[in-house]
Protein backbone atom coordinates (compact mmCIF):
# COMPACT_ATOMS: atom_id res chain seq x y z
CA UNK A 1 0.00 0.00 0.00
CA UNK A 2 1.34 3.40 -0.95
CA UNK A 3 2.19 5.86 1.79
CA UNK A 4 2.39 9.61 1.42
CA UNK A 5 4.25 12.20 3.47
CA UNK A 6 3.78 15.91 2.88
CA UNK A 7 5.35 19.10 4.13
CA UNK A 8 5.02 22.81 3.51
CA UNK A 9 8.03 25.10 3.90
CA UNK A 10 7.88 28.88 3.78
CA UNK A 11 10.98 30.74 2.61
CA UNK A 12 11.95 34.40 2.17
CA UNK A 13 13.22 34.11 -1.42
CA UNK A 14 10.83 35.07 -4.23
CA UNK A 15 9.06 32.12 -5.87
CA UNK A 16 10.66 32.75 -9.30
CA UNK A 17 14.18 32.84 -7.85
CA UNK A 18 13.62 29.71 -5.75
CA UNK A 19 12.08 27.86 -8.70
CA UNK A 20 15.02 28.78 -10.96
CA UNK A 21 17.46 27.46 -8.34
CA UNK A 22 15.53 24.20 -7.94
CA UNK A 23 15.43 23.72 -11.72
CA UNK A 24 19.21 24.32 -11.79
CA UNK A 25 19.88 21.86 -8.95
CA UNK A 26 22.08 19.64 -11.16
CA UNK A 27 24.69 22.42 -11.20
CA UNK A 28 23.81 24.27 -8.02
CA UNK A 29 23.30 21.61 -5.34
CA UNK A 30 26.81 20.06 -5.40
CA UNK A 31 28.21 23.62 -5.00
CA UNK A 32 25.82 24.69 -2.22
CA UNK A 33 25.61 21.32 -0.44
CA UNK A 34 29.06 19.67 -0.80
CA UNK A 35 28.44 17.81 2.48
CA UNK A 36 25.57 15.92 0.77
CA UNK A 37 26.46 15.59 -2.90
CA UNK A 38 29.67 14.43 -4.55
CA UNK A 39 28.08 15.14 -7.92
CA UNK A 40 24.83 15.32 -9.87
CA UNK A 41 24.89 14.63 -13.57
CA UNK A 42 22.37 14.26 -16.35
CA UNK A 43 22.71 10.79 -17.90
CA UNK A 44 19.68 10.90 -20.22
CA UNK A 45 17.73 13.78 -21.72
CA UNK A 46 18.30 17.52 -21.60
CA UNK A 47 18.35 17.90 -17.83
CA UNK A 48 15.17 19.96 -17.69
CA UNK A 49 12.26 18.11 -19.33
CA UNK A 50 10.22 15.02 -18.45
CA UNK A 51 12.12 11.84 -19.23
CA UNK A 52 15.45 13.24 -18.05
CA UNK A 53 17.45 10.86 -15.87
CA UNK A 54 19.96 12.20 -13.34
CA UNK A 55 22.61 10.37 -11.34
CA UNK A 56 23.11 11.72 -7.82
CA UNK A 57 26.24 10.61 -5.97
CA UNK A 58 26.14 11.17 -2.22
CA UNK A 59 28.95 11.81 0.26
CA UNK A 60 29.73 9.56 3.21
CA UNK A 61 27.72 11.99 5.39
CA UNK A 62 24.46 10.75 3.86
CA UNK A 63 23.36 7.63 5.77
CA UNK A 64 22.77 4.38 3.84
CA UNK A 65 22.92 6.00 0.39
CA UNK A 66 25.77 6.11 -2.10
CA UNK A 67 23.82 7.00 -5.23
CA UNK A 68 20.37 7.43 -6.73
CA UNK A 69 19.13 7.62 -10.27
CA UNK A 70 16.01 9.69 -10.63
CA UNK A 71 13.72 10.13 -13.60
CA UNK A 72 11.97 13.44 -14.11
CA UNK A 73 8.26 12.66 -14.49
CA UNK A 74 6.79 16.17 -14.54
CA UNK A 75 8.49 19.46 -15.38
CA UNK A 76 5.94 22.28 -15.48
CA UNK A 77 7.74 25.64 -15.39
CA UNK A 78 4.54 27.65 -15.82
CA UNK A 79 2.95 26.18 -12.68
CA UNK A 80 6.31 25.60 -10.93
CA UNK A 81 5.71 21.88 -10.40
CA UNK A 82 8.29 19.12 -10.71
CA UNK A 83 8.13 15.43 -9.85
CA UNK A 84 10.61 12.61 -10.11
CA UNK A 85 10.83 8.92 -9.30
CA UNK A 86 13.86 7.06 -8.04
CA UNK A 87 14.68 4.32 -10.57
CA UNK A 88 18.01 2.96 -9.25
CA UNK A 89 20.18 3.02 -6.13
CA UNK A 90 19.63 2.05 -2.52
CA UNK A 91 16.25 3.81 -2.31
CA UNK A 92 15.04 1.65 -5.21
CA UNK A 93 16.07 -1.42 -3.17
CA UNK A 94 14.15 -0.25 -0.07
CA UNK A 95 11.06 1.02 -1.87
CA UNK A 96 9.15 -0.44 -4.82
CA UNK A 97 8.03 3.09 -5.71
CA UNK A 98 9.55 6.33 -4.49
CA UNK A 99 8.29 9.59 -5.97
CA UNK A 100 8.81 13.21 -4.94
CA UNK A 101 6.60 16.06 -6.12
CA UNK A 102 7.19 19.69 -5.31
CA UNK A 103 5.40 22.89 -6.14
CA UNK A 104 6.57 26.45 -5.55
CA UNK A 105 4.01 29.22 -5.10
CA UNK A 106 4.36 32.87 -4.12
CA UNK A 107 3.63 33.44 -0.43
CA UNK A 108 1.37 36.36 -1.39
CA UNK A 109 -0.88 36.92 -4.39
CA UNK A 110 1.22 39.87 -5.61
CA UNK A 111 4.33 37.67 -5.81
CA UNK A 112 6.10 39.68 -3.09
CA UNK A 113 7.28 38.39 0.24
CA UNK A 114 8.74 34.98 -0.31
CA UNK A 115 7.51 31.59 -1.44
CA UNK A 116 5.87 28.43 -0.22
CA UNK A 117 7.23 25.01 -1.16
CA UNK A 118 4.68 22.18 -1.07
CA UNK A 119 6.57 18.88 -1.04
CA UNK A 120 5.14 15.37 -1.16
CA UNK A 121 6.82 11.97 -1.02
CA UNK A 122 4.93 8.85 -2.10
CA UNK A 123 6.43 5.43 -1.49
CA UNK A 124 5.77 1.70 -1.25
CA UNK A 125 8.08 -0.21 1.06
CA UNK A 126 9.76 -3.29 -0.41
CA UNK A 127 8.92 -5.12 2.85
CA UNK A 128 7.76 -4.48 6.44
CA UNK A 129 11.33 -4.22 7.75
CA UNK A 130 12.04 -1.10 5.69
CA UNK A 131 11.75 2.04 7.84
CA UNK A 132 9.65 5.03 6.85
CA UNK A 133 11.86 7.52 4.98
CA UNK A 134 11.57 10.18 7.73
CA UNK A 135 15.16 11.31 7.18
CA UNK A 136 14.21 12.27 3.60
CA UNK A 137 11.53 14.62 4.92
CA UNK A 138 13.96 16.15 7.43
CA UNK A 139 16.60 16.55 4.72
CA UNK A 140 14.10 18.21 2.36
CA UNK A 141 13.09 20.74 5.03
CA UNK A 142 16.72 21.59 5.78
CA UNK A 143 17.57 21.79 2.06
CA UNK A 144 14.79 24.31 1.35
CA UNK A 145 15.86 26.51 4.28
CA UNK A 146 19.56 26.28 3.39
CA UNK A 147 18.83 27.01 -0.27
CA UNK A 148 16.78 30.03 0.81
CA UNK A 149 19.71 31.30 2.93
CA UNK A 150 22.04 30.86 -0.04
CA UNK A 151 19.69 32.69 -2.43
CA UNK A 152 19.21 35.60 -0.03
CA UNK A 153 23.01 36.07 0.10
CA UNK A 154 23.67 35.58 -3.64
Amino acid sequence: MASKVELVVEVKSPADKLWAALRDSTELFPKIFPEQYKSIETVEGDGKSAGTVRLLKYTEAVPMLTFAKEKLETADDENKVVSYSVVDGELADFYKNFKITLKVTPAKADGEGGAVVSWAMEFDKANDQVPDPDVTKETATKTFHDLDDYLLKN
